[in-house]
């Protein structure tokens, strides 16, 4: 399987519980040893790890050590693809949860992994960040809110950085 984000494409290859994962020219192997509830227990490169995963068709958001990844399916040769998601900087809630942070306003300047906002789900912190460099020219929550997945969160629009 290939999953794309931030540019790049990440292969996944498994046979049962063990997995190899490869980005650009890095492998990495892993195991899941318990999975429950989209919660995985993983030993990655010999380092136990905890992972927490929901889906929705073609997207998964993993969330490891706090910070969530938004991933793909690929389709075909192309990297992204167009359909009902939104546009790459319309930042959506990975699963049902609570706004705990807002951490920039309409009209604010932020670079790529910038943490935006803060949501509290499953006993856990999840950093919303900045897709890339950019403005960020919408906030439609607040803190304390209580958001569903997929509902709209921020949008982030990419700045001309170019000179």
């Amino acid at each position: 399987m290939k999953l794309n984000f931030d540019d790049a494409t990440l292969d996944v290859s498994s046979n049962g519980t063990a997995f190899t994962l490869t980005l650009d020219d890095k492998t990495i192997h892993a195991e899941v040893f318990d999975v429950e509830n989209g919660k995985l227990n993983m030993l990655i490169e010999g380092k136990r790890l905890n992972a927490y995963v929901s889906s929705d068709n073609a997207k998964r958001w993993v969330t490891v050590n706090g910070q969530t990844f938004v991933l793909t399916k690929s389709s075909g040769g192309r990297k992204g693809g167009h359909g009902p998601h939104h546009a790459a900087g319309e930042l959506t809630a990975p699963m049902p949860g609570q706004i705990r942070a807002v951490n920039v306003g309409e009209g604010e300047a932020v670079t790529k992994g910038q943490t935006l906002l803060v949501v509290e789900a499953m006993k856990m912190e999840i950093r919303v960040q900045a897709p890339f460099d950019g403005v960020v020219s919408s906030i439609v929550v607040k803190a304390g809110q209580t958001v569903e997945r997929e509902q709209f969160l921020v949008k982030v629009e990419q700045g001309e950085q170019d000179g």
